[in-house]
């Protein structure tokens, strides 16, 4: 081991000026990111030698990897941007990479859930858009809940974490998981948190039609306004990223509302909650104490089950999201929910009641600028651990039934001609999950708290950094060669 390590410093040694030199000149963006990424690795290995019998420095980095790549997301870039951007720094880090391109949608969740040696790599890549990690997502998690042993159709079920971290190479149309992980949507910054081995945990929600299975979300359930601009859009995709802004502008003026029951268990033991300003960081202390929590459940003996408080809210809502992080992005660099935590096992349910189409104008306005989005009379929002939402045109579920035994469902969508919604032509709403519509509207949801993680840290706060000296010398050497 010790062999191992002094070999992979004297690559890393060799190779630090020249490469970060190149990498300030050809990525001034990222200049931050690169220096303090090695310097970190510079500070583990100077600790490690100080101390005897510790574990390597290595010990957290991947040495292989498997890649995904979808050649057709976003600009057709995915291919390029591995090959020219993040294949070189793989390389020059020693990292072995078995490199798959896809040839049709699900092809890398499939390969993932029935094919792939997973025992031979450290971690999986993806390269693409939200979509594309989907589909990782998805499969890594089929795969670690089928080798357990463990029913994914339990809407109840607690789900086992999968071993391996994910990295995200943003190469799609909408890149909001990267940037609400990382801080941005730049694929050098990606792969240097990949190849320096840091870890995010990270929430997934589950989300069932009674007795069935739909999705994993990790950034935003959508009811309502969002799940109509999903829908109105998949018949423009071929505008490209342009599709979203025609979408959002005929589904504003549309303003439909809808009628239903929304029941919820709030989060209690959590330190914050959705409006207290906290955001969540690197090294975040909500996210931290729920892991600490996590771990002394885990070594305490099995107690009884405590039933759980639901609590009922019914009208007619504009919108209905459900946010597992801040779902920041350029456009809204607060997001939907500033303070929603990637790690506490919770999602903040925002309720958007029927309200003028100016009162929503304003708040949709306020996603863009610091202003407390949530500050409207008709808003509100809950920290919760799971949720329900049955619309008013079947049958609605009583609060005793919540917590009894399920009733076998109908298979079939429920969108019907008796729907109640309003000033528009559809029937009914739907479901955006992560960007891809549910076809059951009657759904139920729980927090998987901590499920996967992913080679990031959470962004970091924007300080001002002194250039170390030993990084300017480099630049400067390299400059005269």
């Amino acid at each position: 081991m010790v062999a191992a390590a002094e070999e992979v410093d004297q690559v890393m040694d060799h190779q630090n000026a020249v490469l970060l030199s190149e990498l300030f000149h050809k990525y001034g963006q990222v200049q931050v990111t690169l220096y303090r990424d090695f310097l970190l690795w510079k500070d583990i290995r100077k600790n490690w030698r100080r101390s005897s019998g510790s574990t390597s420095p290595t010990a957290y980095r991947p040495k292989s990897l498997l890649v995904y790549i979808n050649p057709y997301g976003g600009k057709r870039q995915g291919k390029h941007i591995y090959d020219q951007k993040v294949a070189p720094l793989f390389c020059r880090a020693c990292i072995a990479t078995d490199v798959i391109v896809t040839e049709r949608a699900n092809h890398a969740r499939d390969h993932l859930e029935t094919e792939a040696d997973l025992d031979k790599y450290d971690g999986v890549v993806c390269v693409g858009g939200d979509g594309m990690f989907s589909e990782i997502l998805h499969g890594l998690v089929a795969r670690t809940q089928r080798e357990r042993g463990i029913d994914p159709n339990q809407s109840d079920a607690h789900l086992a974490p999968c071993p391996l971290r994910i990295g995200i190479i943003p190469a799609g149309s909408t890149d909001c998981i990267c940037f609400a992980t990382v801080g941005t949507n730049d694929p050098v910054t990606s792969a240097l948190h990949i190849i320096v081995g840091d870890s995010q945990p990270m929430d997934v929600c589950s989300v069932h039609h009674k007795d069935t299975f739909l999705k994993y979300s990790v950034s935003l359930l959508g009811y309502g306004f969002f799940a109509d601009i999903q829908t109105d859009s998949e018949r423009q995709r071929w505008l490209g990223p342009a599709r979203y802004d025609l979408s959002g502008v005929k589904t504003f003026l549309s303003h439909n509302y809808y009628e239903g029951t929304v029941s919820f268990v709030p989060a209690e033991d959590n330190v914050g909650n959705p409006r207290d300003k906290e955001q969540c960081r690197a090294g975040c202390r909500v996210c931290q104490h729920k892991t600490s929590l996590q771990e002394e459940h885990h070594n305490d003996e099995p107690s009884h089950t405590v039933s759980d408080t639901w609590t009922e809210i019914g009208g007619k809502f504009i919108a209905i999201n459900a946010a597992n992080m801040s779902c920041a992005c350029p456009r809204s660099p607060q997001g939907l929910s500033p303070s929603a935590h990637l790690a506490d096992g919770t999602a903040d349910l925002i309720l958007v009641r029927k309200c003028s189409r100016l009162d929503f104008f304003k708040h949709l306005l306020r996603h863009t600028n610091k202003e407390d989005q949530f500050d409207h009379s008709f808003v509100e929002v809950h920290r919760v651990r799971k949720f329900r939402f049955q619309p008013h045109h079947n049958q609605p579920v009583s609060l005793e039934d919540l917590g009894g035994p399920q009733q076998k469902a109908d298979p079939s969508p429920i969108c019907s001609q008796a729907a109640r919604c309003h000033y528009g032509n559809c029937t009914c709403s739907h479901w955006t999950c992560d960007g891809e519509i549910l076809h059951h509207v009657a759904i139920q949801v729980s927090v998987q708290c901590q499920l996967i993680r992913l080679f990031a840290r959470g962004i970091e706060e924007e300080k001002r950094h002194q250039i170390p000296a030993w990084l300017l010398e480099a630049a400067a050497h390299q400059s005269v060669a």
